[in-house]
């Protein structure tokens, strides 16, 4: 695929901390920072070297043994399914981080194989590496965690936060497509995807448009960008993005956060509860179901509820508290067990 023929993402100077969660708390499509973070430490340390960043990682290393995968090199970097979709491609266990940069680093020019440590909890698994590499939200609390391997390529997918991806070592293309283009995007099987979320099953590196024909329109709403090293991308929720490392040693830092409380759920519980209850329906009664969803779900900020009293409103207040989030949650339960 030809990233040069798509739409660039909109690109902004780096900012003050104010300034920028201003800007992305108004934003509802991608944003690239130029050089947002190109002070980090860790930026500085890969702009030197791949074994500089590799050794002021090992520093904050807690001893815990990482999750990481290996890829044969005829995959060519892209870790997906295996042929018939019963698993995956690469070989996936725990390593001990200095082991798994070792390898990294020592890796022969010739051994295309791709090496690859996906989504680790930094306070966790880095504990300190936070303080000087990490983007300072004060009105949200995000999940802060690193990505390292050298060249992959991760099928395009979504998730529910927010995400603020810093770019901090070697070069990121991503594509990003809006939440409407799912049906262009091709899905695979919800059960058990590669990250654990639903990815999109078009090999971006050779679309094959007579399998995937709708693919050509998702094209025509992507934007692209390559992320330098101390460059970083605003992913707001829901966007699909497919990511292609680059260089033989990538380190990228993600910020995760949601605008709701996490006692309200996740919405893809939602999604579930109505593929086993909804989805087997007539069509005319999904349609009717479709109408009650808009009515309760979609369309309900414009709706008002004066006409019930205060009191009696119930699940039907906007927003829920917390207690009222438990008690609807706990009648859920106790609804499925029947």
């Amino acid at each position: 695929m030809m990233t040069a023929s798509l739409t660039s993402i909109e690109t902004l100077p780096a900012c003050d901390n104010a300034s920028l969660q201003q800007i992305i708390a108004g934003a509802t499509a991608p944003l690239v920072f130029k050089q947002q973070c190109k002070n980090w430490p860790l930026v500085q340390a890969g702009l030197n070297s791949a074994t500089a960043a590799a050794d002021y990682l090992r520093q904050f290393y807690q001893g815990e043994p990482v999750t990481a995968c290996l890829l044969p090199a005829e995959q060519h970097g892209r870790i997906f399914y295996n042929d018939d979709c019963s698993g995956f491609n690469f070989q996936g266990g725990k390593i001990d981080f200095n082991q798994f940069i070792d390898r990294l680093l020592t890796q022969p020019e010739d051994d295309n194989s791709t090496l690859y440590m996906g989504s680790t909890e930094i306070n966790r698994w880095f504990n300190g590496l936070a303080a000087d590499n990490s983007i300072s939200l004060s009105n949200v609390n995000p999940l802060t965690s690193v990505w390292i391997g050298n060249q992959s390529r991760i099928a395009a997918h979504f998730d529910f936060p927010h995400n603020l991806a810093c770019n901090v070592v070697g070069t990121r293309t991503f594509t990003l497509f809006p939440p409407d283009q799912i049906g262009n995007l091709y899905p695979g099987p919800m059960e058990f995807a590669p990250g654990g979320q639903d990815i999109s099953m078009v090999d971006f590196e050779q679309p094959d448009f007579q399998q995937f024909p709708l693919f050509s329109h998702a094209l025509e709403a992507a934007q692209s960008v390559t992320l330098q090293p101390g460059d970083m991308l605003f992913i707001p929720s829901m966007w699909w993005h497919h990511v292609k490392a680059h260089t033989p040693f990538n380190v990228l830092i993600s910020h995760w956060w949601r605008d709701t409380p996490a006692y309200l759920g996740r919405p893809n519980n939602a999604l579930l509860l109505s593929i086993l209850s909804l989805r087997s329906l007539p069509k005319a009664q999904r349609r009717a179901w479709k109408a009650i969803f808009e009515h309760y779900i979609f369309d309900h900020d414009d709706i008002s509820q004066q006409h019930i009293p205060e009191q009696a409103q119930g699940m039907l207040s906007k927003p829920l508290s917390e207690l009222q989030a438990r008690q609807l949650r706990a009648d859920l339960l106790n609804k499925l067990k029947r």
